[in-house]
């Protein structure tokens, strides 16, 4: 359900407005109304957007950097440290992209000088200034030619990749002219100090990436920062929603509070020069949605988040589906295995993990849990166990629950079509209380007159001896829906009008009813197409294992577990999946949610 709130109005003095904000921000229970004004500090806001966009980017590099088998000790947080990091870590990049550069350079340059060999690159200046010139050249095997050596006393030097490599020694100036060759331009550095100079800039990048990894120690810096700049964003986005009055000698600002922290608030606002009213809240105001559930249905909030929120005039339905999502999830795994590997699963974490846990973390495992017992229950439904036909042993026990429990194919796909039923009808239940709370009974009557058509139709299909289809008794029930269903669809109307919408209706409901109601078949082919894969991983285990004492049941072990890991996998992707889909498509359409309500967010620290 929606918790109730109520409307805050504050009025104060403009001096007193800054101070005010603290205060409220330390009360840390008002939801301030958003408010598109621009201000004239928007320069000093993307500022801080921007810092903490860097901050963002910083945070990111660094855990990239985070060595999970030797992690360096965090440093005491530290907020101006903090801010100091990006700045630290684009130096450190800068030095790394520099010194990889001279690396290439120099790889390549010893890639080039590496056939001649290594030389004093001095010597070649001597005989320079003696007169001879030296020539570099690489020419392929074919084209060298033996006669160069007498000419122009020719060296090879090395042949390798069918390529000869040979210096020329001559007073003449033309001898690349001379050949038809392209002499080869050399480093003017030796060989090992090329390879000195590699090691030295490698050693000296390592330093710098060792740099970045001990930044790493100043993450809690980083996020204190992050946390120090993201409450001055806050703050400024909060402090120009108040608006101006009186010559801007005074600032009005509003916001929203639950009801049942309203005694809190007013005793705390009530020690503070602050002017302040409480009003409830009225159709056209945009009040911001807070949860108040029970714990079961708790569990499921972060599902309903993923479509979006109830507005607050709306029925909140997250009660509604959660028994629905869980037995669906529990249909769509369809493995006695799975669902406790599943409950086993997330139990050794709670346990092991239970001091390190945060609460979200903690209500995601015990909706795990939860689904997962789902699966053990709705798997003895088919008896599937790991891909193994539990129902196949010869125990009495076995045979005894088979009897009371079993579910062949046709069963299993008449079970889907008949919750898929149950929830349809179910939605268009809530869609009678929605449009009661919102729009008041008279707009419910037209749904009403629906569900009494279809539960007595349904009722007339499955027992004719009692209820014939189209009887008296049924024709009772008929007559009074048709009238409700044509003529009561839109209260106040032309009859004529809500004829024509009736029958258009009609036309909507019977095409989309159907729809509606065959999705629900993938609740059975997931749980079938699921345990026909874990059969063909426990084949491929027995068919695949050497007939040998040793290697077979090693192999066996192998291929059943990838293989059981992989369908788990997908399986469990599939069972969260398509009961979501079947929750916001099929059950929300027919209880005719709209939503777009906005999440409750105090202003606090």
């Amino acid at each position: 359900m929606i918790a109730r709130m109520k409307k805050f109005t504050f009025l104060t003095y403009h001096r007193d407005y800054d101070t005010f904000l603290h205060e409220l921000r330390d009360l840390g229970l008002i939801h301030v109304a958003s408010s598109d004004r621009f201000a004239e500090d928007d320069g000093e806001l993307n500022d801080l957007l921007s810092r903490l966009k860097q901050l963002g980017e910083a945070q990111k590099i660094l855990n990239k950097q985070i060595d999970k088998k030797s992690p360096v000790p965090m440093n005491e947080p530290d907020v101006e440290r903090g801010s100091a990091i990006p700045r630290e870590i684009e130096l450190v990049q800068g030095a790394i992209t520099t010194l990889n550069q001279q690396l290439q350079v120099s790889l390549k340059e010893r890639e080039l000088l590496r056939p001649w060999g290594n030389f004093d690159p001095e010597n070649i200046e001597r005989l320079r200034r003696a007169g001879y010139r030296v020539n570099f050249f690489v020419v392929p095997d074919n084209r060298y030619n033996p006669e160069w050596e007498t000419v122009y006393d020719a060296v090879v030097v090395k042949r390798e990749t069918s390529r000869s490599y040979f210096i020329t020694l001559s007073k003449n100036d033309n001898v690349a002219d001379e050949l038809d060759l392209e002499a080869v331009k050399l480093p003017e550095v030796s060989l090992a100090q090329l390879d000195e100079l590699i090691t030295t800039l490698r050693n000296r990048i390592q330093e710098e990436e060792q740099r970045l990894k001990a930044l790493t120690a100043d993450l809690p810096s980083l996020k204190a920062a992050m946390r120090e700049i993201e409450q001055r964003i806050n703050y400024k986005k909060v402090r120009r929603c108040g608006a101006s009055l009186a010559d801007d000698k005074l600032m009005l600002l509003q916001g929203w509070a639950p009801e049942d922290n309203l005694q809190e608030i007013s005793d705390y606002l009530e020690s503070k020069t602050v002017y302040f009213d409480v009003a409830d809240p009225t159709p056209d105001d945009d009040v911001p949605i807070k949860f108040k559930n029970n714990r079961f249905a708790r569990l499921f909030e972060p599902i309903a988040e993923l479509y979006m929120l109830p507005k607050y005039n709306e029925i909140d339905l997250t009660p509604y589906f959660a028994p629905f999502y869980m037995l669906f999830f529990g249909l769509s795994l369809g493995d006695i295995g799975y669902g406790l590997f599943l409950l086993v699963a997330a139990t050794v974490v709670k346990l092991l993990q239970k001091n390190k846990l945060n609460s979200s973390m903690k209500a995601i495992l015990s909706l795990v849990q939860l689904l997962g017992g789902s699966t053990v229950v709705t798997g003895f439904l088919t008896g599937g166990f790991f891909g193994f036909a539990l129902y196949d042993l010869d125990w009495p026990v076995v045979q005894t629950l088979k009897e009371k429990a079993f579910f062949d194919n046709n069963q299993m796909f008449t079970l889907s079509l008949v919750l898929g039923v149950i929830q349809v009808l179910f939605g268009m239940v809530m869609k009678v209380f929605n449009r009661i709370k919102q729009q008041g009974f008279k707009y419910s009557l037209s749904t009403i007159g629906w569900i009494l058509l279809l539960v007595s139709c349904i009722v007339a299909a499955l027992m004719p001896e009692k209820v014939p289809m189209f009887g008296t008794v049924h024709l009772a029930v008929l007559v009074p829906a048709a009238l409700l269903i044509f003529f009561y669809n839109s209260p106040g109307k032309n009859p004529l009008v809500n004829l024509g919408l009736g029958l258009w209706e009609s036309y909507n409901m019977a095409t989309g009813l159907l729809g509606d109601i065959l999705s629900y078949v993938r609740l059975f082919a997931l749980g079938l197409s699921g345990g026909i894969l874990a059969s063909v991983f426990n084949s491929l285990a027995a068919g695949m294992s050497p007939d040998n004492a040793i290697a077979k049941p090693i192999v066996y072990l192998l291929i059943f577990l990838v293989g059981h890991a992989i369908n788990i996998f997908m399986n469990t992707l599939g069972a969260i999946v398509h009961p979501v889909r079947l929750t916001f498509v099929e059950f929300y359409k027919n209880s005719e949610f709209e939503g777009g309500g906005k999440k409750y967010r105090p202003f606090s620290k």
